[in-house]
């Protein structure tokens, strides 16, 4: 299996889309590095905005991160773009995290 250093290698010889900047982000995560992780699962979603799988992950990174606001913001994009996409799983997932992180932030949900 392909470690983040593998992927960083890609990345450098001009291998730059968006399941490598995934694959790199969930590396980073599994490495307990949520802020490098983040960056490329940025990255990931500019190249592709509906990866909905991509737009999850970003969101558990930044949570990770403890970048709460932000990570909401994410999911709610997230869910938008995979129920486009009809991925129901996934917005559920990301809705499920949106709701824990709503109520770590005080915020009221609407259901």
């Amino acid at each position: 299996m392909p470690s983040a250093a593998d992927f960083e290698k890609m990345l450098a010889a001009g291998r730059d889309n968006a399941l490598l900047r995934f694959s790199l982000g969930n590396e980073y995560l599994k490495q307990g590095d949520p802020i490098n992780a983040a960056k490329h699962l940025r990255r990931a979603v500019e190249h592709d905005p509906k990866y909905s799988a991509a737009w999850k992950l970003l969101g558990k990174a930044l949570a990770d991160a403890e970048a709460l606001n932000e990570a909401l913001t994410v999911y709610l994009q997230g869910i938008a773009v995979a129920e486009a996409r009809g991925d129901k799983q996934v917005a559920k997932e990301m809705g499920v995290f949106a709701k824990r992180i709503e109520k770590q932030l005080g915020l009221k949900s609407e259901d």
